[in-house]
């Protein structure tokens, strides 16, 4: 008999507190390390894992599946042909049965040590005033190249000035929400960049808090700076033109 794993130390329930939505790409070495990193970091609480291979060429389906024959709080989704990281993160979380999600990128460099802090910070966020909230992770002490991370503070900048979302890293993939208040929000391709715009678009509001970041030990990026440019910009404006849109109603119960 195999020794029971920290991700058994709490039960899992058929509606646990936390789904820790996880989009992957032909990530197949980052997948038994991250699994093993989010089970120790949960071991307390209540919480399940749903990975989303977005149609992944290398062996990313094998590697799920066999950890997931010993492991009842992984669940699998997949892609028959890649969508794209928003796309599945919202096969993540419609599948998910979790009231909190929390989204972590695929190639291990977001820890889950921080799910934790998430959790408490929006909890804390809650009780102070009604609304939808966005707990976004804030990358202080970036482990990537020189050239990506002053490509980000400029795309951060302008994304500030044009959207007003005040938040400093939109681009990290550790963030924390509600499954019922992401389940509102348009979804479109590339919406992940644009999660703080529109959960403010939603009457929510957003709290960054810094997180762990680090480097990418296996696999390759799958994105460059060019290609996120060229998609960036239509998309910057595609989300200013649906803040211009909105609205919210003032609802009188009778």
């Amino acid at each position: 008999m195999t020794e029971l794993s920290p991700l058994h130390a709490a039960p899992l329930s058929a509606n646990p507190l936390i789904s820790v939505v996880v989009p992957v790409h032909d990530e197949g070495p980052n997948l038994a390390p991250q699994i093993s990193a989010i089970g120790t970091a949960l071991a307390d609480i209540d919480h399940e894992i749903v990975y989303v291979d977005d149609g992944s060429g290398d062996d990313t389906p094998g590697i799920l599946a066999s950890i997931a024959a010993g492991n009842a709080r992984l669940r699998r989704v997949r892609h028959r042909a890649s969508c794209g990281q928003s796309a599945a993160i919202v096969t993540g979380v419609r599948a998910a049965r979790g009231v909190y999600i929390a989204t972590l990128d695929g190639d291990g460099q977001n820890d889950p040590l921080d799910i934790p802090a998430m959790l408490a910070a929006i909890r804390r966020e809650e009780q102070a005033a009604p609304g939808p909230v966005l707990i976004a992770g804030h990358r202080v002490a970036r482990r990537d190249s020189d050239a990506k991370r002053w490509a980000s503070r400029i795309a951060n900048a302008v994304r500030a000035k044009l959207l007003a979302d005040a938040t400093p890293d939109t681009g990290c993939g550790a963030k924390f929400y509600r499954r019922e208040a992401f389940l509102q929000l348009p979804h479109f391709n590339h919406m992940h960049r644009f999660m703080p715009a529109l959960f403010i678009r939603a009457g929510g509001r957003v709290v960054s808090v810094p997180v762990r970041h680090h480097p990418r030990v296996a696999g390759a990026s799958h994105y460059n700076n060019w290609n996120r440019l060229k998609v960036g910009i239509v998309d910057l404006f595609g989300v200013a033109w649906l803040q211009r849109r909105g609205f919210l109603p003032e609802i009188e119960v009778s």
